[in-house]
């Protein structure tokens, strides 16, 4: 009996190495991404300006939403997310006709969503609205305004294309932030823009982006001795990682110092808020 127990345990431990040697225990294939819906298939998709189009009521007036009833998705790139605190559970996504604000319930999503990282959004049963007259993909928030979707119904509308390891974080470029740009607000707000050569009119040498104890900060900035205003700001959070990061300033000639400024150019009704996405968005001119 005991030789037939020892007999039987060799027998398994010999097949259990057997089967780790034959691939059980690999390294795990991430050409089909952990999160999302694998099984969403490619069909039907419209360019992100076609799906806008497809609700001229909803952004006729500030704070409407509609349900999207049309089995349509749209496809593009991440270009803005949650990875330097300033753009909270939400992300930015752009194809090459404009981009689009996507609202989720959760936090961390720079995690699978990089910079560069192309997606493809299953667009049936999410409800799509102007957030101020921002383009928004979410939930119904406050009425008829739109809010964030909770993760559990993103998680079912979006499929990660490509292998998630290949991201290329400069498949979109930024455009620059001129004043043909500034003019079409409803057909810009939401694309990654640079604003060049501006200093920030508060720089002192004390001043920060964001003060603590305000949830948000707007600062002007001044453009070839012009300030440009508080229709066109740079719009920081308080929880952003560089929010007590000091207005670029320079302590020798007490001047401010001018930069060129990347982030996701957004719209609160008529004003330009410019979401600086991490510190390497803030360039100082040299």
């Amino acid at each position: 009996m005991k030789t037939n127990l020892k007999t039987f345990i060799l027998a398994a431990l010999c097949g259990l190495f057997a089967a780790c040697q034959n691939g059980d225990w690999d390294e795990p294939n991430l050409t089909n991404a952990p999160f999302g819906n694998n099984s969403i298939q490619e069909t039907n998709v419209i360019t992100i300006q076609q799906l806008i189009d497809k609700y001229p009521n909803v952004f006729a007036n500030t704070d409407q939403n509609a349900l999207i009833t049309d089995d349509i998705q749209i496809k593009g790139y991440v270009t803005g997310n949650d990875v330097g605190g300033n753009i909270y559970k939400q992300f930015c996504l752009q194809d090459a006709t404009r981009g689009i604000i996507i609202a989720v319930n959760q936090g961390g999503m720079n995690g699978f969503l990089p910079v560069g990282q192309e997606i493809l959004v299953n667009l049936k049963g999410l409800y799509i609205g102007g957030y101020r007259k921002q383009p928004e993909l979410g939930a119904p928030y406050n009425g008829n305004s739109i809010g964030r979707m909770s993760k559990d119904v993103w998680n079912d509308h979006f499929k990660i294309l490509g292998n998630i390891n290949s991201v290329n974080p400069n498949v979109v470029a930024p455009v620059e932030f001129n004043s043909a740009f500034q003019s079409d607000m409803n057909g810009n707000c939401a694309r990654l823009v640079t604003i060049k050569n501006v200093t920030f009119a508060d720089a002192d040498g004390q001043a920060v982006f964001a003060p603590q104890g305000e949830n948000n900060t707007n600062r002007q900035m001044i453009q070839n001795g012009k300030n440009l205003g508080s229709n066109i700001v740079v719009r920081t959070s308080s929880y952003a990682d560089f929010a007590a990061m000091k207005l670029p300033y320079d302590t020798v000639t007490r001047q401010p110092l001018p930069c060129n400024i990347t982030g996701i150019a957004t719209r609160y009704n008529a004003t330009w808020q410019i979401l600086i996405r991490n510190t390497s968005d803030i360039e100082i001119i040299k």
